[in-house]
């Protein structure tokens, strides 16, 4: 019972933090967590990230599908200082991505506190709802970070 009173507080803190994704996604939790079995739950949260990815990506390359995007314009992109910045931070973000995902699983409840930090971002700052991994990334970096000066402090 202990989880549905964790989900329901999210479902209204973020509502209440007008973060409507963050409330799509705690219903949606809530349904599965009285629809399916704890097992089944258990797979959707091994595998529900690679999901996620695969509809984030063909959500962003769409307009290649469509045709708004051409090879030359591809071409022209890399060649601009944008275009290099973005291949680098591209490369950056997955770095910083994997560990996330390395970081929250072998510490599932920061979740918690990066969906908090989502929902007061979202709702003070008026930032969007993205990037766990990222933010798990981050999060690692900056604890590693911290570890460290603490050590040469010691």
């Amino acid at each position: 019972m202990s989880t549905a009173i964790i989900l329901v507080g999210l479902l209204l803190l973020s509502y209440f933090g007008h973060n409507m994704t963050m409330v799509y996604t705690m219903v949606i939790l809530l349904v599965l967590h009285y629809l399916l079995p704890a097992k089944v739950m258990t797979y959707v949260a091994s595998h529900g990230v690679n999901w996620g990815i695969i509809l984030l990506s063909v959500a962003m390359l769409a307009p290649l599908a469509t045709g708004a995007i051409g090879f030359p314009d591809i071409v022209s992109t890399f060649k601009s200082p944008e275009g290099i910045v973005a291949i680098v931070v591209g490369i950056l973000v997955a770095i910083v991505g994997k560990s996330g995902v390395a970081f929250l699983s072998s510490d599932p409840q920061v979740v918690v506190a990066l969906t908090v930090g989502t929902i007061i971002g979202v709702f003070f700052f008026k930032g969007l709802p993205m990037g766990p991994l990222i933010a798990g990334g981050t999060t690692y970096f900056c604890l590693k970070f911290m570890h460290f000066l603490l050590d040469i402090l010691k």
